[in-house]
């Protein structure tokens, strides 16, 4: 019997936010029974320990169809669970994904576990061609009249590639009616695994939705991963106010599959360029349970 728990990140009530399966002991199963747990949880993401010491915990992510190679919910899950098993006090800890090492840090109030952060790896951007702008209002069920001219709209990632769509508001954001077929495709074709549409909610906040069928995820309620990438490609297009090299805001999510979160972005910056994407927010666990193997 396999022990797992099932958790809500980006935000402290249960069932809300994004549901993560996580398993802090995967050391003996097969990329086979990752794969049949995660389907089994049909959590967007399931997060398996595989080897843990050294300051060190390697990791792997798993949707209910296939591995990615790196997941921010599932890593402000894994973070609490590591705290409240008493495998980790706030000491450094750092993660070995599929994407690289990401360090992370624990933030307690009154000795409580309260958030997880992570630093997320290098941050990388492509440009998308204006002639998409019209496929991707399409695929997401609006007018190209309804993206926003003022915010970047291009290919990026701090970990998992998505590609952003700026919209003039959050009732856009709100009304979409996305062709999951179509994104898929445009997905496949931009290189990249999910269409994440944002619109702005003041200087440094900002509604969004995440659409990745291509990962076998139709709509992702809460994103830590292309949360932090936005920030960064807003951040080098000079549109996040900056105060001693910082960049800090937050994304609201899930409001639309009626499953709300919150992620926190800090973005170190010199000049226009990113030089790192730190992402945090809350996580409550909401069951456990066991697998029995070969299920």
């Amino acid at each position: 019997m396999i022990a797992y728990s099932e958790v809500s990140a980006f935000t402290s009530t249960p069932g809300q936010g994004n549901r993560a399966g996580v398993v802090l002991d995967a050391a003996d199963l097969s990329d086979a029974e990752m794969q049949a747990l995660a389907r089994f949880l049909e959590a967007p993401e399931t997060v398996f320990v595989t080897r843990m010491g050294g300051g060190r915990v390697r990791v792997r992510y798993f949707t209910p169809t296939q591995e990615v190679v790196f997941c921010g919910h599932a890593t402000v899950a894994l973070g609490l669970m590591l705290a409240q098993a008493g495998y980790w006090r706030g000491e450094a800890l750092e993660l070995e994904t599929l994407a690289g090492r990401v360090p992370l840090r624990l933030v307690s109030e009154a000795g409580v576990p309260s958030q997880v952060w992570m630093r997320q790896r290098r941050h990388e951007t492509r440009p998308l061609a204006p002639a998409y702008r019209a496929r991707l209002a399409e695929a997401l069920g609006i007018s190209d009249r309804l993206i926003h001219r003022g915010l970047p709209m291009a290919s990026a990632s701090s970990g998992l590639w998505s590609a952003f769509v700026p919209l003039l508001d959050a009732v856009i954001l709100d009304s979409l009616e996305p062709d999951l077929p179509a994104i898929e495709g445009l997905s496949r074709e931009l290189d990249v695994g999910s269409l994440y549409a944002y619109a702005p909610m003041g200087v440094n906040r900002f509604a969004a939705r995440d659409f990745a069928p291509l990962l076998g995820i139709p709509e992702d309620p809460v994103t830590g991963s292309s949360a932090g990438a936005l920030f960064g490609l807003l951040a080098q297009h000079g549109r996040l106010p900056v105060r001693g090299g910082r960049a800090v805001g937050v994304i609201y999510q899930g409001h639309a599959v009626g499953s709300p979160g919150e992620v926190e972005i800090e973005i170190e910056v010199q000049g226009t360029n990113v030089v790192a994407v730190h992402v945090g927010g809350c996580a409550v666990l909401d069951r456990e349970g066991h697998w029995r193997r070969g299920l």
